[in-house]
């Protein structure tokens, strides 16, 4: 039986929607985070030593890390659908796509929310114009000009096909969904970018996304409220 250790407003979400794209029937646990410090508490440790989420376990298996779960869960329990055969010109960008959202574009979201904490967090007067000064500078000489490429590169992905490996969705559509929910809390997607503020309503109509929200409960990413 499946066991889903699922932290509240985290990546373990996508984990509840693909097994309900999957029909597959799963246990949930729910861990809720810690009001001060947001983090996840100590007693996921005991699932597994980093006690980071999403955590599944499988009988005696015991899976971290999102994509190594979507590939485990897909290989297993898929029937053709969220994945594409063997030898089908989309695999190598469904593999891409699956590797690229917490490879590449997640990095990108985090050091956004790190740098949005340091420039408003409480400190002496005389420490803030330091603070503000680094943190404009990582923003200028890094963060900005690199998100600015992602989207733009995930824009012209999704200009191509309604989807990331093309016209149908895949298991790699669902790790992606994390990160372009992130980008839209960090930017207003439907303004530069409509192709993937489209994506992102898409998703969130399918059935399966729904029913993921009304077990895990709807979530507030980085702040915003996912509820629909």
């Amino acid at each position: 039986m499946i066991t889903v250790h699922h932290l509240e407003n985290s990546r373990s979400q996508r984990i509840l929607w693909l097994l309900e794209e999957l029909g597959v029937a799963y246990e949930l646990k729910i861990y809720k985070r810690d009001p001060e410090t947001s983090l996840a508490p100590e007693e996921l440790t005991d699932v597994h030593p980093l006690g980071k989420a999403p955590i599944v376990t499988d009988d005696e298996i015991t899976l971290a890390e999102s994509g190594a779960i979507i590939e485990y869960l897909v290989d297993k329990y898929d029937n053709g659908k969220l994945k594409p055969a063997d030898g089908d010109r989309q695999k190598r960008a469904y593999t891409y796509w699956l590797h690229y959202a917490e490879g590449s574009l997640m990095p990108l979201m985090l050091t956004s929310l790190i740098v949005a904490r340091i420039e408003s967090a409480p400190m002496p007067f005389f420490a803030r114009p330091i603070a503000k000064g680094i943190a404009t500078k990582v923003r200028q000489g890094y963060l900005d000009p690199n998100v600015k490429r992602n989207l733009a590169f995930l824009e012209a992905t999704l200009n191509q096909s309604p989807w990331f490996c093309g016209e149908t969705m895949t298991a790699a559509d669902i790790q992606m969904s994390f990160p372009i929910e992130a980008a839209a809390v960090r930017t207003r997607l439907g303004n530069d970018h409509p192709k993937l503020a489209d994506f992102l309503e898409r998703i969130h109509r399918r059935p399966a996304y729904q029913r993921a929200l009304q077990k895990g409960g709807p979530y507030e990413l980085l702040g915003v409220s996912t509820k629909k």
